[in-house]
């Protein structure tokens, strides 16, 4: 029988001060002191992956962090504790408790098989369960720590995201993981939508007839997971039918702004929605489990032919090169600097920075050392400290866009607004999860949207400029990790911020050139010589599919569908940096990039097996791709433009025609 109790526990920074806790324990009331560090509370362990901070729940023990403190005795007494961080139950007076029995309950409860209508409910009342290797995890705990950013880790809540934890994390952080573990699941795991792709959940009712919420919950739950159709009604064409009830609510939902009024846009957006997901339906592997189950069985059979081969294995001589072309750049820049060749000694420091990023790319991906802290400090010292660049923004951009690549709603890679939209669904004023704003359709994006494909290269030559300003947010906005593993990377990020405006504002641009004019030239030329990394970077995604498919696709499969490949001599693989083989990299993040085209030949040979098309373009068929993708979306805008004037007219001949006749 489970009774009402209350717990007290006096935080050892805070002399006197006290903090009740309600929470249900077996047997009998339990009144006992605990101590916990500042910033470290004490965590209990619950069964049904409940704690005392989430209470009620049956509360089986706490981790004392202080190894001073001493326990005294009391109604209910402490087992002595052997180290800092040892589980402690809770152990009515005269009862006896062993570490081995602790451990086994814990252990047990790890193994507790967990339905899914039960974590649909863990969902609906806002945890973070995540699906990994069978596991169930409840990342409430981690979330705001993650070195990645929150974002990443909410697109993948009801979700199996095995592969995508696989290949964005090192085998330290995969063990370290297990620690969140409540349970696991039976069988094959079927997909929610997340709540911040707009899914829904019901709360789970624990007097609900077991039998009856497996079965309810065999299907997903949520609601559809396109964002523009319900379920597959269609099962010639695959085609799903518009959603008849509101989806204002959704996070994903095209919305107007809401102080604007609301205008139904033309049929033919949806309709060219309905186009895009019919063809890649028709040309990627059908999305039946089977299927998929076999393209994730090949896709980590070749992850594990790909380490047997040592491609995961950084080749350091590469970087030695490297570091040879970085530092020829900027002795030229220097050397024309002294020169007072303004202009060249410019176009050389933009070089170098061109050529940086690509290392700070491996550093954020832990693909030179494999170690997060080492490999971050590289990459920090590199983007920071010479660079301007915030690594940590980078990190925080980048995993989500690794997870949801191509997504209009959620990947901020493709989230241009007003300048630049590769799909037509971006004239539904739709709402960026990442930026948690409406990405507004208004009469500036109306106007550059139409001459977009035009302005793709002019605009891309100021790309650097935008990269500080969404950097310097990102650090003076409070949006990196404030604890955990990452909590001193802002502060070495901004030291690096002043080491760089240091040197380079007032060290190059202020004290070593006379005048304004040749001071501007310099910014000017330093920054546009980097444009071609901004291509390199759209290059890949651009051109390639926004559809939505729904949660059923595979990792490996999405990937594919949403990114392709650059084919270029060997010789000119410095200049690319490795962007040449984004799909590649893609499906497997950590491989250094100095062994990407190795692994293009295996990567080619598994999609020949499971039937996914392969996209490889050269360098200039791939910008003409993005152009023309860039001008059929221009072209759509004019013709929405055109609907909403015959619109207009209309409306203003009927209400002319109607007075006349009055």
């Amino acid at each position: 029988m489970l009774l009402s109790c209350r717990l007290e526990y006096r935080v050892a920074a805070e002399s006197a001060a006290t903090r009740e806790i309600k929470c249900n324990i077996h047997r009998r009331n339990v009144h006992a002191p605990c101590a916990k560090l500042a910033e470290a509370p004490a965590t209990a362990v619950g069964m049904q992956g409940c704690d005392w901070q989430r209470g009620p729940g049956t509360f089986l023990g706490i981790i004392l962090p202080n190894p001073a403190y001493s326990p005294s005795n009391g109604p209910g007494r402490l087992s002595e504790r052997e180290n800092t961080g040892t589980i402690h139950p809770l152990i009515p007076h005269g009862m006896t408790w062993s570490k081995n029995s602790a451990s086994a309950s814990v252990e047990d409860r790890k193994q507790r098989i967990i339905s899914r209508r039960e974590i649909e409910g863990m969902i609906a009342d806002g945890r973070h369960i995540v699906i990994y290797d069978g596991r169930v995890l409840k990342t409430d705990a981690w979330i705001k720590f993650h070195p990645g950013g929150d974002k990443s880790i909410k697109h993948m809540v009801g979700r199996d995201a095995t592969d995508e934890i696989n290949a964005l994390h090192s085998e330290e952080a995969r063990q370290r993981m297990l620690s969140f573990q409540i349970g696991r699941i039976e069988g094959r795991w079927t997909n929610f939508l997340p709540p911040i792709q707009g899914g829904k959940f019901r709360p789970y009712n624990k007097d609900d007839c077991d039998t009856a919420s497996d079965s309810s919950s065999s299907q997903p739950s949520t609601r559809p997971s396109s964002p523009v159709f319900d379920e597959v009604v269609d099962e010639k064409t695959g085609l799903r039918r518009r959603n008849s009830s509101s989806t204002a609510a959704s996070s994903i939902a095209s919305a107007p702004p809401a102080d604007k009024k609301f205008e139904p846009r033309p049929f033919f957006l949806d309709a060219r929605t309905q186009q895009e997901i019919v063809l890649d339906l028709a040309k990627y592997p059908p999305l039946e489990p089977a299927s998929q189950d076999n393209i994730v069985k090949k896709y980590r059979a070749l992850n594990e032919r790909i380490r047997a081969e040592g491609l995961y294995d950084c080749n350091y001589w590469a970087y030695f090169i490297e570091c040879c072309r970085y530092t020829l750049c900027a002795m030229l820049s220097y050397l024309f600097l002294r020169w007072s060749w303004y202009g060249t000694s410019a176009f050389f420091l933009g070089c170098f920075w061109h050529q940086l990023v690509f290392t700070a790319h491996d550093a954020g991906h832990m693909g030179i050392t494999h170690h997060f802290h080492i490999d971050t400090v590289i990459g920090i010292i590199i983007a920071d400290y010479l660079g301007g660049l915030s690594l940590g923004w980078w990190k925080r951009n980048h995993n989500v866009h690794h997870i949801v690549t191509n997504a209009p709603e959620h990947d901020p890679d493709i989230e241009h607004m007003p300048f630049f939209a590769i799909s037509h669904r971006f004239m539904t004023n739709l709402r960026s999860t990442y930026y948690d704003r409406v990405m507004t359709f208004d009469a500036v994006a109306q106007f550059l949207l139409k001459f977009q494909n035009y302005l793709y290269y002019p605009i891309l030559l100021f790309g650097r400029f935008n990269l500080y300003r969404l950097s310097w947010e990102y650090l003076l906005l409070g949006q990196a990790p404030k604890k955990g593993p990452a909590w001193w990377h802002r502060w070495f990020e901004l030291g690096g911020q002043i080491f760089f405006w240091t040197w380079f504002g007032y060290g190059v641009l202020y004290r070593s050139i006379p005048d304004w004019g040749n001071r501007i030239l310099f910014l000017l030329v330093s920054h546009m010589v980097t444009a071609p990394l901004h291509v390199q970077i759209t290059l890949s995604h651009f051109a390639m599919s926004t559809a939505d498919l729904g949660v059923h696709e595979s990792f490996p499969q999405k990937m594919l569908r949403t990114t392709m490949d650059v084919d270029c001599p060997t010789w000119l693989d410095f200049f690319h940096g490795g962007l040449q083989f984004q799909a590649i990299h893609h499906l497997y993040p950590r491989i250094p990039r100095h062994n990407l085209r190795r692994t293009q030949k295996l990567v080619m040979e598994f999609c020949r097996e499971v039937n996914i098309p392969y996209a490889i373009f050269s360098f200039y068929d791939g910008n003409k791709e993005v152009i023309s993708k860039l001008g059929d979306v221009a072209k759509q805008v004019r013709i929405f433009e055109e609907c909403r004037k015959a619109c207009a007219e209309q409306a203003l001949f009927s209400d002319h025609h109607h007075h006349h006749h009055d």
